[in-house]
């Protein structure tokens, strides 16, 4: 595993994780989690909304009994959800992810989304550095932060995000953003890489795939991290699992990244943070 030293206090990020978006809360949710500890995953990746926290706590616990390992080896995120929003509410709904994920702290806690009322978001902001100085939490960051959202907080709070957790993939490649993220020491995070499996269809993936003789899967993550990005592919599959976290003995060439990169056509798989609300 490779890691990324964050801006915040404490352990290190590892580059690669399990996202558990649209996993179900049952055994499904905690086998995955579990699964992935033993595969040597190291990051683990929720969301209040996901409405799985139960599960991938458990999967959490019987990870760590199965390895013997210790909690501080793990870094698990979090996602503050939009109905829990305001100064006033971050601690309470902080408390609540803590509580089903039966941990006594999160490495990260993201705001989900920006929301359409900048004032809000601010004032949400302003509750998340409370939780940080307060040292309930390692590090603190947000999602699908657009730059202007950004820079609204550079503007009107005094800590700036760790993390942006974005929509990041080889048709969406968000390279201004990218460079306004790395320019401002925030380390950018993909979400959903693998396109719900889309982008593994595509000529060039499956080329440069059979040239290194790796999964089409295992390409992308690749180009992930050769970008400087954060990653957290979704799998239950076992076997998926393993393949996703073996990516650390091969290298793409610059040209096979500008390959992959040049797929842009700006689409993306998600909603547009400028017009989402949560519904």
């Amino acid at each position: 595993m490779e890691y990324k030293t964050l801006n915040g206090k404490n352990n290190a990020m590892p580059v690669l994780g399990l996202g558990v978006f649209r996993v179900e809360n049952d055994d499904t949710a905690k086998e995955a989690v579990k699964h992935a500890i033993i595969s040597g995953y190291r990051s683990i990746d929720t969301a209040a909304i996901y409405g799985n926290e139960e599960m991938v706590g458990l999967g959490i616990k019987e990870g760590l009994e199965a390895t013997g390992i210790s909690r501080d080896e793990l870094f698990i995120t979090s996602k503050l959800w939009m109905d829990s929003y305001g100064r006033e509410h971050v601690e309470k709904g902080y408390q609540a992810s803590l509580d089903k994920l039966g941990l006594d702290y999160l490495d990260l806690y993201l705001i989900h989304w920006p929301g359409l009322d900048e004032s809000l978001m601010i004032e949400t902001w302003k509750g998340m550095e409370d939780l940080y100085r307060a040292d309930k939490v390692k590090h603190i960051g947000v999602s699908n932060f657009n730059i202007e959202h950004l820079e609204a907080l550079k503007a009107q709070t005094s800590i700036k995000p760790e993390i942006n957790q974005v929509e990041f993939q080889p048709y969406l490649t968000q390279a201004s953003l990218r460079d306004y993220l790395k320019k401002e020491g925030i380390q950018m995070e993909s979400w959903s890489p693998l396109m719900n499996g889309d982008i593994l269809k595509n000529d060039i993936v499956n080329a440069i795939a059979k040239e290194h003789g790796k999964s089409p899967a295992q390409i992308v993550i690749r180009w992930n991290i050769e970008n400087d990005v954060v990653v957290i592919p979704k799998s239950i599959t076992p076997s998926r699992i393993e393949e996703n976290i073996d990516v650390f003995d091969f290298a793409l060439t610059p040209e096979e990244i500008e390959q992959i990169s040049s797929l842009n056509e700006d689409k993306r798989m998600g909603p547009d943070p400028l017009e989402f609300t949560g519904e």
